[in-house]
């Protein structure tokens, strides 16, 4: 069976080309008016006279966050009992193996290989200074820690997977990351040496994670109640997912236009943060299709597993590096490059599991 590229939204069939021309057009607004990233990212919410919450990005994360939430059908997790295995190796895979895989292969790649490649320092929000490398790492660490609960949905429906099941895999991760994101990004952030704002950090993950999912939540009963099933999926949802993909463009354009000068000096920069990205990328989908495989996994179920393992939350983890850092870090960066790597990687991983479908046992 070929790769049905009509099954994905227009924006989302294009994804890398709109980042793509994202980061031309925010290198040539910083160059035309370098002040108004500035001004953007100013423009927060502070506690103790230190930038809390960036207005703009709350604003486009929750416009980001609230179209995937509200897609998902929370009764569909009591199914997960009947069939827990996938579940149980998805959870394992996504916060007991790839927050740590992601932080060692981010610290072998640019903090030791390509550290001479990746100089400088740089000064954080809360006004400390780091190096530029450590930065970048950071960023890595929570791509890592971001379990795919988005484009999942898309990459499942692909590889002919069981939607079902993916359904309830994004709402468990989507439950396990109000709990842990923000614990596990600490620590592992800690064992980088960077400063942890632990407050801002923790409002983050209630902000970014918590606001959309109690929305979604919430208008999804409603909508589904006064206007019915029907019209909430032909009508409601086909209108929301162009402006998710908006929202996190114009933060893209915002980022690039303050990062444009670091990326003209440092041209390879990106390729020396997507190379051990798409190697976490890889390295992950094979743990978790190969233990589908050791276990006995039909073909249907051990897709959708090995798929929201290896792909990343990118949304949140771009407006918590943002949070945290300031819009113009390297962290932010490194977060958006994992934006721009995710649709070609994921669409060779689709093709890789339409072909090795013989594999597995097929479900009846």
């Amino acid at each position: 069976m070929s790769l049905d590229k009509s099954s994905m939204g227009f924006f989302e069939r294009h994804l890398t080309l709109w980042v793509g021309l994202c980061i031309l057009g925010g290198i040539a607004l910083g160059k035309i008016s370098p002040d108004l990233a500035r001004t953007l990212d100013g423009m927060a919410i502070y506690v103790n006279g230190a930038p809390v919450v960036s207005i703009p990005i709350a604003i486009c994360l929750f416009f980001m966050m609230y179209p995937i939430m509200v897609k998902i059908d929370f009764g569909e997790v009591v199914q997960a009992s009947r069939n827990p295995k996938p579940v149980t190796l998805t959870l394992i895979v996504n916060w007991a193996i790839k927050p740590f895989t992601m932080l060692g292969i981010a610290t072998l790649f640019l903090g030791v290989l390509f550290k001479d490649q990746l100089p400088g320092t740089e000064v954080l929000k809360d006004g400390s200074e780091v190096e530029l490398y450590r930065s970048y790492i950071s960023g890595a660490i929570l791509l890592g820690i971001a379990p795919c609960t988005a484009m999942v949905l898309v990459w499942g429906y692909l590889a002919r997977g069981n939607q079902g099941l993916t359904l309830v895999m994004v709402a468990i991760n989507s439950l396990a990351m109000l709990l842990l994101y923000g614990l596990l990004g600490g620590w592992l952030l800690g064992i980088n040496h960077m400063p942890v704002p632990w407050q801002a950090l923790l409002l983050s993950v209630g902000i970014y994670v918590a606001l959309p999912l109690v929305a979604g939540y919430l208008s999804r009963r409603w909508i589904i109640a006064t206007k019915g099933l029907d019209w909430f999926e032909k009508k409601f949802l086909h209108v929301l997912t162009p402006i998710s993909i908006t929202a996190l463009l114009a933060t893209l354009v915002l980022l690039f236009s303050f990062k444009g000068e670091t990326i003209l000096e440092n041209p390879l920069t990106i390729l020396w943060i997507a190379i051990p990205l798409t190697l976490q990328t890889l390295l992950i989908f094979a743990l978790t299709y190969g233990a589908a495989k050791l276990l006995k996994f039909t073909y249907e179920d051990a897709a959708p597993s090995a798929m929201i393992g290896a792909s990343n939350h990118f949304e949140v983890a771009i407006a918590t590096a943002a949070m945290l850092f300031g819009l113009s870090s390297g962290a932010a960066l490194a977060t958006v490059v994992g934006v721009l790597i995710e649709v070609p990687l994921m669409l060779f991983l689709v093709r890789f599991c339409q072909r090795t479908k013989g594999w597995f046992s097929r479900a009846e």
